[in-house]
């Protein structure tokens, strides 16, 4: 595979590399793989965040990209992602940037990262780049980690619980009503309802089937335009106890994010454009692109976040902490260390 404007320049390219061309063709932007890349054949975080890793160790090791890129190819299990990463090895061979390469991956390779890559490239410093880099996917991937660890055991207890109720409602109920019904006596208003709820589950399930099927295709069609992803951040936000924790996720990813970008030498405002796309909740990405207008006017990266209500007053403060002693980057990492401590 060779970048280039056209045909005969591409021809020109191979017999540089002492190639023979029998026969040329142009190749799609989007490959089949990568239409046909779905649940089941996506890469786990484990495998992009391994990925970084070992290509900031060779890179640094001063082993060629492309070479790099071939070994990785040998490591790599995954088989998707063993042909993601060896046709990217083929396209930056041919002489396409990796940032260029990896941004038709986005499946795989989200902005952030094809961000970073890119401010890599432009610096000349794609080894220290890469090494922040497999930092922060590392700790997302450990912080995912220790959220679903957490969250298996109480789900597999819910899920339990639910199917006890439901064939409670169905199977034990019914029996213990007839039994109730020839007694005579007049029942309390709880046990009336719960043998209506037993008579509607038995005799009428196909209703709440359909109530099922409908929602999910109700919030789906909700979710599919920018004012119904917007409610539903906000829903987010307010609910009890979940609303605390999706919170603090929002915190780590903003904070972590923008500390790597400073880090790696991209701009301020930039940075915060970048984590603004990846943040993953409107609330968030709308402060943080009212903060972006506040700062290219002359004014705090603090100001807007002061402000909200969605926003602990910590991290504002030492937002302005870290703004005043220019160790902004150090204290967004401290931050997004103790919030994902809380979380």
């Amino acid at each position: 595979v060779v970048e280039a404007p056209s045909e005969n320049v591409a021809i020109a390219v191979l017999k540089e590399k002492a190639l023979i061309v029998i026969s040329i063709q142009e190749r799609r932007q989007i490959t089949l793989f990568q239409s046909s890349l779905s649940f089941f054949r996506r890469v786990p975080q484990r495998d992009v965040a391994l990925f970084a890793r070992q290509l900031a160790v060779m890179i640094s090791a001063t082993v060629p990209i492309v070479q790099a890129l071939r070994i990785l190819v040998k490591q790599t299990s995954n088989i998707n992602f063993k042909i993601i990463i060896s046709e990217v090895a083929d396209e930056v061979d041919g002489g396409a940037k990796l940032s260029q390469t990896l941004a038709r991956y986005n499946s795989v390779f989200s902005d952030f990262f094809i961000h970073m890559i890119r401010s890599g490239e432009t610096t000349g410093k794609l080894d220290e780049t890469l090494n922040y880099l497999a930092d922060q996917q590392e700790k997302d991937y450990d912080l995912t980690s220790k959220i679903k660890g957490s969250m298996t055991y109480p789900i597999f207890i819910l899920s339990g619980l639910l199917i006890v109720a439901v064939m409670m409602m169905i199977f034990v109920i019914p029996q213990l009503t007839t039994v109730l019904e020839e007694a005579g006596t007049e029942l309390p208003l709880s046990t009336r309802i719960l043998i209506g709820t037993s008579s509607f589950l038995k005799n009428s399930w196909w209703v709440l089937v359909i109530v099922i099927i409908g929602a999910v295709f109700g919030v789906r069609s909700v979710l599919g335009t920018q004012a119904g992803r917007n409610w539903i951040d906000r829903v987010k936000m307010r609910l009890p106890i979940f609303g605390n924790i999706f919170q603090r996720i929002y915190l780590v990813r903003f904070s972590r994010s923008l500390s790597t970008l400073i880090v790696s030498g991209i701009t301020l405002t930039r940075s915060l454009e970048i984590v603004a796309e990846v943040i993953g909740n409107s609330v968030y990405r709308d402060l943080t692109i009212k903060t972006i207008k506040e700062i290219e006017d002359g004014n705090s990266i603090s100001s807007v976040f002061a402000q909200s209500k969605d926003i602990p007053p910590m991290l504002s403060q030492m937002m302005s902490v870290g703004e005043q002693t220019g160790k902004l980057d150090f204290v967004l990492d401290r931050l997004a260390n103790f919030y994902a401590r809380e979380l």
